[in-house]
């Protein structure tokens, strides 16, 4: 048996390995600079992948120019927040704002100690240049993913929801967080800690339910299931009815919709259900009989926009995608609800060369 072919061997029983090298780039940086110039924030990505037991580490460069500080020092903080009012709601030096966890490094001067860099952060300071200073952040996997609350058709301002922030800024007083920073010693810049669904989905939930009626002696059973647990975004939800109608009524129509809940209990206990999707289906079940179909729903921010406080996915602009649903089955007047989750998909691996 030869084995020469599959091993790629010349007819000179030679060996030939081609190693090829690949380099790490960044192909968009995310940029701020400050009021007065003096500090420039720099990112490599602005969204940071949650895998429920860790989340990927925010790192980045601040740029500072020396001659600019008059001996201040520069910090950069990473701060997760809620925000349930807008700005201009703000009254009497009173924030609609709390936070749910911050993190502050000094990076001017120097504190002393030099970690491994990552590409990215290689690639960031290489091209900063000599004035670019290095920082990372590990968020806890117990904070809230971004999310917002999708505002009304008539108002304005930042919307309510969880976001996160990193903030570059001179301070003044040295290791004073209460200090109040001017503006124009600060650059700033929204980031987002997002999930996708996991690679492995499991089998859908499945309830039941019996009802009696009056002036019958015997009950009506539905039974719905769901084909898998998380759905993506955009992609119709399959639903299995079945029904045994062992009643004298007849089943004039099925609905199936689709209910957002949503609970806030950072400054309350609010739990709100919003309609997002409703389909009536004339489909009939005679007294006696039994029927057995599956129905598709989708449900769709684009359906959508005009209500307020929706829960979203919380980009950064206009591409947002309703979060996690609770979808119900109805018919005539017995109802069972089943759990669902709706998420994006993970990207393919994208591998740049230089």
């Amino acid at each position: 048996m030869c084995f020469g072919p599959l091993l790629g061997l010349s007819g000179s029983n030679t060996l030939q390995i081609q190693i090829l090298f690949f380099s790490f780039f960044i192909s968009r940086v995310f940029k701020k600079t400050s009021g007065n110039g003096t500090i420039a924030l720099y990112l490599g990505k602005r969204d940071f992948v949650d895998n429920v037991d860790s989340v990927e580490i925010v790192e980045g460069v601040v740029k500072v120019d020396p001659s600019g500080l008059n001996d201040r020092k520069v910090y950069v903080y990473l701060a997760c927040a809620f925000r349930y009012g807008s700005d201009d709601l703000d009254v009497i030096g009173l924030s609609f704002r709390r936070d749910i966890w911050l993190h502050r490094v000094q990076v001017y001067p120097p504190t002393g100690g030099s970690e491994a860099k990552s590409p990215m952060m290689e690639s960031l300071l290489k091209k900063v240049g000599e004035q670019g200073h290095a920082f990372s952040f590990q968020m806890p996997p117990n904070l809230p993913c971004s999310v917002s609350l999708q505002p009304g058709p008539n108002d304005s301002g930042k919307a309510c929801g969880v976001d996160f922030e990193i903030k570059a800024y001179i301070a003044n007083a040295p290791d004073n967080p209460d200090e109040v920073i001017e503006k124009k010693d600060t650059c700033r810049l929204m980031i987002r800690k997002i999930q996708f669904a996991p690679a492995n989905n499991k089998a859908g939930a499945k309830a039941d339910i019996s009802k009696q009626f009056m002036m019958s002696d015997k009950p009506v059973h539905l039974e719905a299931s769901l084909e898998k647990e998380v759905y993506y975004h955009g992609d119709p939800i399959t639903v299995k009815v079945q029904i045994n109608n062992e009643t004298n009524k007849t089943v004039k129509k099925i609905k199936i919709s689709v209910d957002q809940l949503t609970s806030v209990v950072l400054y309350s206990s609010d739990t709100y259900v919003k309609e997002v999707c409703a389909q009536e289906f004339g489909e009939t079940v005679n007294a006696n009989s039994t029927f057995e179909k599956s129905f598709q729903v989708t449900p769709l921010l684009a359906n959508n926009k005009e209500k307020r406080g929706l829960a979203v996915d919380g980009r950064l602009k206009d591409e947002d995608t309703s979060l996690y649903m609770l979808i119900c089955k109805m018919f005539s007047d017995v109802v069972v609800e089943l759990p669902v989750t709706l998420m994006s998909p993970k990207p393919a691996g994208e591998f740049c060369i230089l």
